[in-house]
């Protein structure tokens, strides 16, 4: 069994900034790419960043410059570090993660998301 605890939302101010992290923890061979996506009411979720087992990472043009995707390896854990936070950035936020369970099975796993508003 592999569980994923999502935290960091709350209520900021346009301007301010948010950190999400998103621990995973259970039966754990390795983990590979990590992400976060959100989504608001009637809409698809969407990606917000990226980031590969070799740190590269990837971002939504509307939060680059803005957002900073990193993990850790030895605590399994990805952050989201969010600055000048727009009221646009409201969303829940779901991190993904991708881990190796055994040597031959892969899965892709979601966090239970964390509600992120951006409001003065």
């Amino acid at each position: 069994q592999v569980q994923l605890g999502e935290s960091g939302g709350g209520l900021v101010q346009p301007g301010g900034s948010l950190r999400l992290s998103c621990e995973a923890s259970g039966s754990i061979f390795s983990i590979g790419a990590m992400g976060w996506y959100r989504q608001t009411p009637g809409k698809q979720r969407e990606l917000v960043a990226t980031i590969t087992s070799s740190s590269s990472t990837n971002y939504a043009d509307s939060v680059k410059g803005r957002f900073t995707i990193s993990r850790d390896n030895a605590k399994n854990t990805v952050y989201l570090q969010m600055n000048s936070l727009k009221p646009e950035d409201t969303a829940v936020y779901y991190c993904n993660i991708r881990i190796r369970v055994t040597a031959t099975i892969t899965n892709c796993y979601w966090g239970q998301g964390t509600q992120v508003t951006v409001s003065s």
